[in-house]
């Protein structure tokens, strides 16, 4: 990973081989973003898919594994229990342009990343809710 911080903003390329959410965490904890915003596009091969079973109150992982296309990948930086907190989800295109998309557990790159990360000055907690099933923003 290599990034270059313009005010608030960061502008990141993640390289083939590093996992998403792993180096964006890390990232967060070395420049201290505890609070913020992510937009990214890509290439990557292998990913963990989540969605949530409200009903059950507990996710459904699928891994996918193939060259794919990242349409779009969105999410946010918040705090759980001091920590940071990575929340993203997204969508995916592979060589038929079929879509997958959910909840991002893992994504491993293929080629690259190219990420903007808008850090906010400030702090949201998360805390989970046992009626939802789910760490929610604590206000």
């Amino acid at each position: 990973m290599e990034f270059k911080k313009f005010g608030n903003k960061y502008i990141i390329r993640l390289d083939k081989g590093e996992e998403i959410i792993a180096t964006v965490k890390y990232l967060c904890e070395k420049e201290g973003v505890t609070l913020g915003w992510i937009n990214c596009f890509g290439a990557v091969n292998k990913v963990e898919l989540g969605l949530f079973k409200t009903e059950e109150k507990e996710y459904s992982v699928r891994t996918l594994e193939g060259d794919f296309e990242i349409t779009s990948l969105m999410g946010n930086v918040s705090t759980k229990e001091g920590e940071v907190y990575l929340h993203m989800h997204i969508n995916l295109s592979d060589i038929e342009n079929k879509a997958y998309g959910g909840h991002l557990n893992a994504a491993y790159v293929s080629a690259t990343v190219e990420m903007v990360l808008e850090a906010i000055d400030g702090r949201i907690n998360r805390k989970f809710s046992k009626e939802i099933g789910l760490n929610l923003f604590d206000f």
